[in-house]
């Protein structure tokens, strides 16, 4: 099940997943890249007008980045193999002349630092570091709307550059960064990287050695597995090619190139598990389906669409397929979900701590009006028109409630976390190092608070009084700077232990992930109550349609 952007495997599931308006301008330029993607894949459905559930569709085909920076370590290997009785074909270019190689062996890629003529100087504008994709890119749509040119790039953290091929000189670059800190803009900087060697992958077939930076890897069968490690029961199987290719940061990405239908097969019992009620694993299928087609915007910088963890969908191939999960998956088959004949943002999560969150409380940009705060139970616990959780002590009577939740038994549904004031000031001066803030370097925290809450009770601000002044947390800005609350859904109580000084904080909270959108143990208890999946995804996501993916359906 998901935990959102950081994913360690729970139980017997595995792992899970903008407060100001952009101007109109600003909306229009995202909307028609957006619609332009999208329709783009709409096209390679090869769809008409849907007539009903009995419409067909083709099966696109994505470009899932599932080793995304090899040779980031210069130890760094990869071996991919055929299944048995088939063989790889390797087709890449010796200058302007094609060639393919063929082999039934495995093929091994290691990573050789190539020693340069002279050192290679890459450089970029930074005009803002973030968790999420979410914020970077209503970060992205507020540059474009001051007419600057932007990308979007994950090298760790995700990232806004100053478009590389506009702002292609030192001085274009320099120019723009004494425009921005002028007004006052001071988040961005200059990412300067001096190398002397630069990683070249290398790879032995037939007794011959290569170093090319484009290879297209394709089976018979349509079956390669992929082995990062030396032992060969962590290999995973992928159906479709594999594509490896340069990407933005100086290293090299695996893509791999699989239709729609197939990638949810690796998907669904990942995010999910194998295990969980039929209803669930078709609410889960619906919506991993719509995020993918919404979503596949993500990696143009890197040309390919989705990554294969938790800051997309956990995507490992074939592997864990099972007949319950194929069933939902074959049962959907080209349903989405629509919000008036839009796909819906489809946000999930592994649990909300017993209320979802809406868009705003989490990311910056507008609110989508099917994501808003639901009480997660299936009787009358909790009234939010009464019992607003902006609230303090709302609030907190919310949190200590334990049962009559649909995640009432599950462990993270309620959590309390002690943290030493030197392990919060540590964290917090890491966080404030890579965000290029100034108050990176005071020395002590004085003290902590929470100065404003959303409607679901989310965090929204959290003051931080140091020694060199007070700066303030937004939002998800909360689950970076501090290692201990797995949500922003908590409170904080100063803890003294006996001492005559702080000792540092309880984090006293509920959840596991943004909450934004349906609960995956939420959901999965709904349909033990017989719910079906029409219905759980209408509960978390109001006013929402499912539809059969057609050209009626806009981005």
């Amino acid at each position: 099940m998901r935990q959102n952007h950081y994913a360690t495997k729970q139980l017997e599931n595995p792992p899970q997943r903008r407060a100001q308006g952009q101007n109109q301008v600003s909306r229009k330029m995202s909307d028609w890249n957006f619609s332009r993607t999208l329709l783009t894949a709409f096209c390679l459905l090869g769809l008409t007008a849907a007539s009903g559930p009995e419409s067909k569709t083709k099966d696109v085909v994505l470009k899932i980045g599932i080793v995304q920076r090899f040779g980031e370590q210069p130890t760094a290997k990869l071996q991919l193999e055929p299944s048995k009785g088939d063989r790889l074909k390797l087709r890449f270019k010796t200058g302007n002349r094609e060639q393919t190689l063929v082999t039934q062996n495995p093929l091994k890629l290691e990573i050789a630092m190539q020693a340069l003529p002279q050192p290679a100087v890459d450089e970029v504008l930074v005009l803002g570091t973030y968790r999420t994709f979410e914020t970077a890119e209503d970060s992205a749509q507020h540059w474009r709307s001051q007419g600057i040119e932007v990308e979007i790039a994950q090298p760790e953290r995700w990232q806004v550059w100053a478009k590389r091929d506009v702002y292609n000189t030192p001085l274009l670059r320099r120019l723009l960064l004494q425009g921005l800190q002028g007004s006052s803009q001071n988040t961005a900087y200059l990412d300067t990287k001096i190398s002397p060697k630069l990683p070249r992958v290398s790879w032995v077939i037939n007794g011959k050695h290569y170093s090319r930076n484009n290879v297209k890897i394709s089976t018979d069968k349509n079956l390669i597995r992929v082995n990062k490690t030396d032992k060969p029961e962590n290999a995973r199987l992928y159906a479709g090619q594999m594509n490896l290719q340069p990407n933005a940061y100086g290293t090299y990405t695996l893509v791999n190139e699989v239709p729609l239908e197939t990638y949810l097969r690796g998907v669904v019992p990942y995010e999910i598990g194998t295990n969980a009620p039929t209803a669930s694993v078709e609410a889960q299928a619906i919506l991993a389906r719509t995020y993918v087609l919404r979503n596949v915007r993500r990696f143009a910088v890197d040309n390919y669409q989705l990554c294969a963890d938790t800051h997309c969908q956990v995507y490992y191939g074939l592997n864990g397929v099972a007949p319950n999960t194929d069933r939902a998956i074959a049962a959907t088959k080209g349903m989405v979900l629509t919000y008036q004949n839009q796909l819906v943002d489809a946000l999930y999560s592994s649990t909300n701590g017993g209320v979802t969150a809406s868009f705003s409380d989490i990311w910056n940009g507008e609110d989508r009006p099917y994501l808003k705060p639901v009480v997660d139970a299936s009787i009358n616990i909790w009234d939010l028109s009464r019992q607003n959780l902006a609230d303090e002590n709302n609030f907190q009577k919310f949190i200590s409630l334990q049962k009559g939740f649909n995640e009432s038994d599950w462990d993270l549904f309620r959590w309390r976390k002690e943290t030493s004031i030197e392990d919060i000031t540590k964290g917090l001066q890491k966080f404030l190092q890579v965000k290029k803030s100034p108050y990176s370097k005071f020395k002590t925290i004085q003290a902590m608070a929470v100065l404003k809450r959303s409607d679901s009770g989310r965090i929204l601000e959290l003051a931080v009084k140091t020694d060199i002044g007070v700066f303030t947390l937004h939002k998800d800005e909360v689950r970076s700077a501090f290692a201990a609350p797995i949500s922003t859904l908590f409170y904080i109580q100063p803890l003294n232990k006996g001492k005559s000084s702080l000792w540092g904080y309880a984090f006293i909270g509920g959840g596991f992930g943004h909450g934004v959108g349906l609960s995956q143990t939420g959901a999965q208890n709904l349909a033990k109550l017989g719910w079906s999946s029409p219905k759980i995804l209408q509960f978390y996501y109001p006013g929402t349609q499912i539809k059969i993916l057609s050209n009626e359906i806009q981005p």
